[in-house]
């Protein structure tokens, strides 16, 4: 691995020698090899999607890079390329959010709603490492900002309907510019029961409720300098996780940042911007609703995280570049408290998560030369400290009787290093690259303290000894694009060394009642995962248009044994008709028969599904106000179905009707 390490720096520092020295025609802009699913302005949101008023997990999954862990009709965790959370970064207008619940109840998608958002930008790999450590990719939330560009008020209101689970959606965004003075707001609540999977089979303990309210301001000093202020509240109540043994009373989140933007005139350096955030998490484990309860837990969790970066772009004769410096410190703390059947006998309490202390430094560098005329090169390099302490003395001594010599305090240094070559000419364009990265061992990998898996069903104890993780990447792109056809495939290559997994560990006793036994997280040598998509559009006239996706994953560890939550060949196609005020779509989805599972980590083979949809839309204005009507039915044959990341095979849902209603101003 050292030598990876060697020759990926070795071909950074000698490609930029001789590249920097080549006076090259700076006439094609330096493209990032990003995919960017659009959520769209508020005002504009109508325009941008089939159904406007989907949950964030909706958008993300249209993505071949994204899956989506199901554990309930709520807040799905992201898995990138192939990788949960752990091996992935996941930011809101770049800030570092860490969930508050030990069973990843709260991905930080959950804290955010598509009224507010503008886009989401999915990084493949190192290059996502801007913000932090990653293995697997990043996904950066980027939230609407109305800027100074159309001055006076906007306003909106959005209504949706959907038949299964009987939810009911309410929103309104009101919004002023001004010369010197912009502020948005934004309000959405959702309120859904219990949904009905295929055949009308009822999926209890999958409500919820929750609001979410939004709100930035900007205030230009000059015509260059710019500060801005935005707070995100968020909260989530009787929250059902069927797939769980628990459901969720409350998740809470508070999310707040300042930022100061400068644009300096006649400078190489193009934009400045420094920006300072905190945000805190309250999550609430609850068991009380649920029928049968051996014994009765109360699990609550809370994350605080006070960060900021300082982000420069600039272009200096061929080269595009950026430098990110990042800062953040978090407190993650979970407990459990039993209480026996017996009203004599004592309360059982424990730390889950020792309330760890974490400090996180580190830079980002980016270059991007232009070559030549239609060929740029991308570097990337980042180098952080990451400093773990267990700051609760009762959780040190719990973890003491499994790693006496454990010290209290862990000190880390992450890498990485990444380049890409991009080449368009004529309609054609390749890409390709080399990349290497660390990251360090999650809270719950290197400090939980009996952790339940329900999905293997064994108790999981961290371990502080833990290596850095470390994955050396290859990718590669290829696409095509005339006015009415584009195709384009990508892929790319993991081999991670110390990939970190649970083993079973047959000295020690669960301790949870029922639980299979125990699993001490450990490293395997290494572990290599491979991701393809294929994604193709043809517009058969200026109102017809097709478009279909087809995503191959492949995981392995090594003794050749399967990785969990390695997809089957998935696939997506519909066809879209659209005019000035109407447009229809009808699709097809659906995934193959799941070959690569693994018992080991609690999987079993899913069957092969394919699910149609239909959704049209028509718009129109009344007076002043501008109104779009969108209406469809998903899964139309009511097609019973669950796919390989639905946790405990939980089934999707049915066939439900939607009516999405947004008015504007």
């Amino acid at each position: 691995m050292k030598n990876i390490i060697f020759l990926l720096l070795l071909l950074f520092q000698t490609s930029t020698l001789l590249f920097a020295q080549e006076q090259a025609n700076d006439s094609l802009v330096p493209k990032n090899l990003n995919e960017v699913i659009v959520i769209g302005k508020k005002s504009q949101l109508y325009q941008k999607q089939l159904k406007p008023l989907a949950t964030i997990d909706e958008y993300l999954q249209q993505s071949g890079k994204v899956e989506m862990i199901k554990r309930g009709g709520y807040a799905w965790e992201p898995m990138i390329n192939s990788m949960a959370t752990e091996r992935t970064l996941i930011t809101i207008d770049g800030m570092r959010i860490f969930g508050a619940c030990t069973d990843k109840m709260d991905p930080i998608t959950s804290y955010v709603e598509v009224s507010n958002l503008s886009e989401a930008t999915i990084i493949s790999g190192q290059q996502g490492g801007n913000h932090g450590s990653t293995i697997g990719g990043a996904i950066d939330l980027k939230r609407n900002r109305s800027g100074f560009e159309s001055p006076g008020w906007d306003t909106s209101l959005n209504i949706g309907y959907e038949t299964n689970a009987n939810q009911k959606i309410l929103g309104t965004a009101i919004n002023y510019v001004g010369q010197s003075f912009y502020i948005d707001t934004d309000f959405m609540h959702r309120d859904a029961g219990n949904y009905t999977a295929g055949n009308n089979q009822e999926v209890m303990f999958s409500q919820f409720t929750k609001f979410n309210f939004s709100a930035t301001s900007g205030f230009k000093f000059t015509e260059n300098k710019l500060v801005e202020a935005s707070i995100i509240y968020d909260k989530a109540i009787d929250v059902g996780y069927p797939a769980l043994p628990m459901d969720v009373s409350l998740a809470k989140a508070l999310i707040t940042s300042l930022k100061y933007e400068y644009v300096p005139q006649d400078s190489s350096i193009k934009n400045w911007e420094t920006k300072v955030y905190y945000n805190t998490i309250t999550h609430r484990m609850d068991d009380t609703k649920r029928p049968s309860v051996p014994i009765h837990m109360d699990m609550p969790g809370w994350s605080d995280t006070y960060g900021f970066y300082s982000k420069a772009k600039g272009i200096f004769e061929n080269h595009h570049f950026v430098a990110d410096l990042n800062s953040f410190y978090n407190r993650s703390v979970a407990e459990m408290t039993m209480y026996p059947t017996d009203p004599n006998e004592s309360l059982m309490f424990m730390y889950t998560w020792p309330d760890v202390r974490t400090l996180y430094n580190g830079i980002f560098l980016e270059d991007n030369i232009v070559l030549k005329k239609h060929s740029s090169l991308k570097f990337t390099a980042s180098i952080a400290n990451q400093f773990n302490e267990v700051a609760s003395e009762l959780g040190l001594e719990s973890l003491q009787i499994f790693y006496p010599d454990m010290e209290k305090s862990k000190n880390r240094l992450l890498k990485s290093v990444s380049s890409n070559f991009l080449r368009n000419h004529n309609g054609f364009e390749y890409g390709f690259g080399l990349a290497y990265g660390e990251r360090a061992p999650s809270v719950s990998e290197a400090y939980g303290f009996y952790l339940f898996n329900s999905f293997d069903r064994y108790d999981y104890i961290g371990n502080p000894g833990l290596k850095n993780e470390k994955s050396a990447e290859a990718n590669v792109s290829l696409s095509y694009a005339t006015n009415k056809k584009s195709a384009r495939i990508s892929a790319s290559y993991f081999h991670i060394s110390d990939y970190i997994v649970g083993k079973p560990d047959a000295t020690l006793s669960p301790m949870t009642i029922g639980g299979s036994g125990v699993k001490i997280y450990t490293a395997l040598d290494y572990a290599i995962i491979f991701n393809a998509d294929l994604n193709l559009q043809y517009a058969i006239s200026s109102q017809l248009k097709w478009k279909g996706q087809l995503v191959y994953s492949y995981g392995k560890d090594n003794k050749k044994e399967n990785l969990p939550f390695i997809s089957p060949l998935r696939y997506s196609t519909a066809l879209n008709y659209n005019t000035q005020h109407f447009s229809s779509e009808i699709s097809v989805q659906g995934n193959a028969v799941q070959s690569q599972y693994n018992p080991f980590y609690g999987e079993d083979r899913t069957a092969e599904y394919a699910i149609l949809n239909l959704a049209s839309s028509y718009s129109f204005h009344v007076d002043s106000s501008k109104w779009n009507l969108r209406a469809g039915v998903e899964n139309i044959l009511d097609t019973y179905y669950s796919t390989f990341s639905d946790w405990n095979n939980i089934p999707r849902m049915g066939r439900n009707f939607f009516l999405n209603v947004t008015i504007s101003y």
